[in-house]
């Protein structure tokens, strides 16, 4: 999923070459040196690959180090985590030293191929993953008799198995099908291949399908959600206190508590209950983490699939733009789902006191 950032194309590199009174350096031609603004932003972008590195390495020992978490859907976001730290630690780096190169590929064949598969194979993989939680969290909320613990760990492992086997399969089919070139040493040029049959294959499967399976599944959740909450509300009951009868408001609760000759009777009211709020924060994270996905990766795939099949000519600084967006998107998967769940939080806050 290559589209590098293209500094020397970009006015500001043009600026510092005209403010140095030369051309570029005879050493590297075709590339303007950095100018302040290209230098903030490929620090920039070295911090967000450090970070999403760190983060999702934290979330991994967190999950390693607690007991509670070896077990779905704690397996689920591992799967997420490794996906999300292999972008960060194999495909951010080697970016980054093709924009520093001018968008040339000074590295030779082999590890382009090599570079090129992780991208694609990483960057699937996490999509994938995301997609397996929306469908674990949907099963959890319209079949929760069904979709037993052995039953969700069972379907949970055989999702993780599918999407590394899918994203496995788009990434190497162009090393063993000849699917198009991904390296070109006349022009020193490294990318996803061109072709434009692989071009389809490998956008409606890494990001096309799992985009309307998350979109579909949502809407799905949603009316779960909304359906389970209504029908708990409507078959509430609401008592009546006749005279004699102490009635207490719990606090903090959504119930009311009866006492009538030393014995206690509690009545659902109309407030959520612990379920409830539980469900409805598991859909609005859920929510997030789709939407997220979506903003991230939709203008890199959108660009990926018309380049090729209509030849048209895209600027490299949006294509740079729009692939950096996709690779955040590593960064925020970890961030909205630990955001949302307590035992994340307090894990965390174990680990780090532990160390103090």
């Amino acid at each position: 999923m290559d589209g590098p950032l293209n500094l020397s194309a970009t006015p500001w590199a043009a600026a510092a070459n005209r403010s140095g009174g030369g051309g570029p350096p005879a050493a590297l031609p075709g590339r303007a040196p950095l100018s302040v603004f290209g230098v903030l932003l490929l620090t920039l972008l070295a911090l967000l690959a450090a970070a999403t590195f760190l983060w999702n390495v934290l979330v991994l020992a967190t999950i390693l180090r607690v007991r509670a978490f070896h077990r779905v859907p704690h397996n689920l976001v591992a799967s997420m985590a490794v996906s999300d730290v292999m972008v960060a630690a194999l495909v951010m780096p080697l970016s980054l030293v093709h924009e520093l190169a001018g968008r040339r590929w000074q590295l030779g064949r082999a590890l382009c191929h090599v570079w090129i598969a992780f991208d694609v194979l990483c960057c699937t993989a996490s999509i994938w993953n995301v997609t397996a939680i929306a469908l674990d969290r949907y099963w959890s909320l319209s079949r929760h008799l069904e979709y037993t613990l052995r039953a969700r760990r069972c379907i949970s492992n055989a999702m993780i198995a599918l999407t590394w086997a899918l994203s496995a399969v788009i990434a190497l089919a162009p090393l063993l099908f000849g699917w198009g070139e991904t390296y070109s040493e006349g022009n020193q040029e490294c990318q996803v291949s061109q072709e434009p049959s692989y071009t389809v294959f490998s956008t409606f499967g890494a990001f096309y399908l799992p985009l309307c399976v998350v979109l579909f599944v949502y809407w799905k959740i949603y009316k779960a959600a909304k359906f389970r909450i209504g029908s708990r509300k409507s078959n509430s009951i609401t008592p009546i206190a006749p005279e004699g009868l102490e009635v207490k408001e719990a606090s903090q609760q959504s119930q009311m508590v009866f006492t009538v000759r030393h014995a206690t009777v509690t009545f659902q009211t109309d407030g959520d209950t612990w379920r409830e709020q539980k469900e409805k924060k598991a859909v609005l994270m859920v929510g997030i983490l789709i939407g997220v996905f979506v903003l991230c990766w939709i203008p890199f795939f959108i660009t990926e699939l018309i380049n090729p099949l209509c030849s048209c000519d895209i600027p490299p600084i949006w294509k740079s733009i729009f692939l950096w967006l996709g690779y955040s998107n590593s960064f925020f998967n970890p961030l909205i789902y630990t955001a949302f769940n307590k035992n994340y939080n307090n894990a965390f806050r174990n680990l780090f006191s532990r160390q103090h």
